[in-house]
C-alpha cells in the first residue's frame, strides 16, 4: 500500500533542522556565490530556498554526466 500525499508530504521537526542547516551551509559556500554572481539577474524573483533549490538541480545535472 503506498502512503497517502497527507503522509508523504508531512515534515519531521528533525527534517527541518536539517534542511535549514544545509540550504544555510550551502548558501555561504564559494560555489554557491559564484553560481548566483553568474546568475544574478535569473534569481532576482526567487527567494533563497528556491535559489539554492535551482542550484542543488544543476549541480546534480552536470555530475551526472
Amino acid at each position: 500500500m503506498t502512503p497517502t500525499s497527507a503522509a508523504s508530504n508531512r515534515q519531521y521537526p528533525a527534517d527541518t533542522e536539517i534542511w535549514y542547516s544545509l540550504k544555510c551551509a550551502i548558501a555561504a559556500s564559494s560555489g554557491f556565490q559564484r553560481w548566483q554572481l553568474e546568475r544574478n539577474t535569473q534569481l532576482q524573483d526567487l527567494l533563497l530556498e528556491q535559489q539554492v533549490q535551482k542550484y542543488l538541480r544543476e549541480t546534480l545535472e552536470t555530475l551526472a554526466y
